[in-house]
């Protein structure tokens, strides 16, 4: 019963949007009315600054960092601790009490997997810098690391439970970046 319990706290916990009620507490505003229409760190910058940036970054880590610490905590299973981080994840990409229109899910992600397994955290955050690097682009960083994350977690994680997790966190991610993705293509098409 305490494994659905976390999940679920996990989701509705997922839901804060730290960068949504950031921007309406100090602005009175919708951030989803504004640049890419999500409720992220990178949007909230748009807006806020270098503060809202920071602030809305480290509330999403935190976010994805608490509730699969706590699940760890209370020695639940490895499945349900994997299983947590999918949800605050899913939670804050699909948010209940904002019609289901979130935040891209990336920090909330990463700050869930440098609890889950932080050498993979590390790695991945490593190739993410070194990729944006070689691009000079943040979102296909991003995205190439999404889609690499699964093998590089298959190479790195003892566990079955973190590899088909992380997969399935790639996936979650990949269609919340739909638009990106589209956006992507069609700047490759038109060279």
């Amino acid at each position: 019963m305490i494994d659905i319990l976390i999940i679920v706290i996990g989701y509705l916990l997922g839901g804060i949007s730290t960068g949504y009620y950031l921007v309406l507490l100090l602005c009175r505003h919708d951030v989803r009315n504004y640049g890419s229409g999500a409720t992220g760190a990178t949007n909230v910058g748009r807006i806020l600054g270098t503060k809202g940036f920071l602030l809305t970054f480290l509330g999403d880590v935190f976010k994805g960092f608490l509730i699969p610490a706590i699940a760890i905590y209370l020695k639940l299973s490895d499945l349900t601790v994997v299983l947590s981080v999918i949800a605050v994840v899913a939670g804050h990409i699909w948010p209940l009490q904002l019609g289901f229109r979130g935040g891209k899910g990336v920090v909330t992600a990463f700050g869930g997997i440098v609890v889950i397994n932080p050498s993979l955290a590390l790695v991945l955050f490593a190739i993410t810098i070194g990729l944006f690097a070689l691009t000079r682009k943040f979102t296909l960083s991003g995205l190439l690391i999404i889609l690499a994350s699964p093998i590089i977690a298959f190479l790195m994680s003892p566990s079955a439970n973190q590899v088909i997790g992380i997969l399935i966190l790639a996936i979650i991610l990949l269609i919340a970046h739909r638009g990106n993705i589209a956006m992507i293509l069609k700047e490759v098409s038109r060279r």
